[in-house]
């Protein structure tokens, strides 16, 4: 019999093979993840931080109460900075995309500095955990679950656009029910769109995994998710919420 080795890759080196590609993919994607969920959490971090102190150094009083054009300017600067990341990210170098995510969360704590001054503290620290609890659960489904959550992803996004044109109407007509029914309708759909992005947050690491692209979408995603997060806290805090007064 000749004696030589077929250079063929037998059944148990390709499953070998297979095996090490798997765990490294899955070693990857988890870092992708966990990055996506530090840059977030930081930035509610950061947000957190800057509005308390805003608030308590009668800075947002003053702003808020008084009126006048810095009121506008900060109201609306986060979302100047959300229209300027995502359609100029792929113009912007990864330290400027990462400068404008700090800045957006910064933005957002002077923006959201009023919570403290219509709600008491303890309502926003229960609105702040539940929010956390809900958002973690949520998150975990979207990202453990077999079920394709894409089909859902147009119906949410309409129901935001919905929820945005209620909400302006609401400003005119100042409606106690309606406004009940927007903050009803504004969780469930941020809820939903929490499991949504953080499945959508997980495929799209196949498509960027090792680029170049892979920093900014990490940035992207953890705005999504942030956004997320933020829309359902404010929801919650509107319906459960105390007044300070």
């Amino acid at each position: 019999m000749a004696n030589w080795s077929d250079p063929r890759p037998n059944a148990a080196t390709l499953a070998a093979g297979a095996s090490v590609r798997g765990s490294a993919y899955d070693a990857g994607l988890r870092s992708y993840m966990l990055s996506v969920y530090n840059y977030m959490t930081s930035a509610i971090l950061l947000t957190g931080i800057v509005a308390l102190g805003f608030a308590a150094s009668g800075a947002a009083a003053q702003v808020f109460v008084g009126g006048g054009v810095l009121k506008w300017i900060i109201t609306l600067a986060p979302l100047g900075f959300v229209f300027g990341m995502s359609f100029l990210q792929g113009r912007m170098s990864m330290p400027t995309l990462q400068g404008m995510f700090w800045g957006f969360a910064i933005s957002m704590g002077l923006s959201l500095s009023t919570i403290f001054l219509v709600y008491s503290d303890v309502a926003i620290a229960q609105a702040f955990f539940a929010t956390a609890a809900g958002f973690a659960g949520l998150s975990l489904w979207g990202y453990t679950t077999k079920k394709d959550l894409s089909a859902f992803g147009t119906f949410l996004i309409m129901g935001v656009v919905g929820l945005i044109v209620a909400s302006v109407i609401n400003l005119f007509m100042q409606s106690g029910p309606l406004a009940l029914l927007i903050s009803i309708v504004g969780l469930l759909l941020f809820a939903g769109l929490t499991a949504y992005d953080t499945q959508r947050t997980k495929s799209m690491y196949a498509a960027v995994a090792g680029t170049e692209n892979e920093g900014r979408t990490v940035i992207m995603s953890a705005l999504t998710l942030y956004l997320d997060f933020i829309n359902m806290f404010l929801f919650i805090l509107r319906l459960f919420g105390s007044s300070r007064n």
